[in-house]
């Protein structure tokens, strides 16, 4: 098994309330776990207007299945054009 994570650090600079953040935040939760079968959640910043942090987790028996779903989390994130990406951090999950 084996288990990516990343951590994205989004900036909304159009945000001018919790309600207009979390309207972004939670349309790119849906697709992510939609259109890409990854779970994910916002995980910090939860109380700032115009700052978010998601996380996002990718399972799978494959290393290079793994990653190439990442990457496409990694651009649909980019593609969004009412965020700013700030720091996208991966990091692989070891399991005993």
């Amino acid at each position: 098994m084996h288990v990516l994570v990343a951590e994205i650090d989004i900036h909304l600079p159009s945000a001018g309330s919790l309600k207009e953040k979390r309207s972004v935040v939670t349309s790119i939760v849906r697709n992510l776990d939609q259109l890409h079968g990854v779970a994910a959640s916002e995980v910090d910043h939860l109380d700032v207007w115009q700052r978010s942090l998601i996380g996002a987790a990718v399972v799978g028996s494959e290393v290079g299945h793994v990653q190439a779903v990442m990457d496409r989390v990694e651009r649909y994130v980019w593609s969004r054009p009412e965020i700013e990406v700030l720091e996208i951090w991966r990091s692989w999950w070891e399991s005993d």
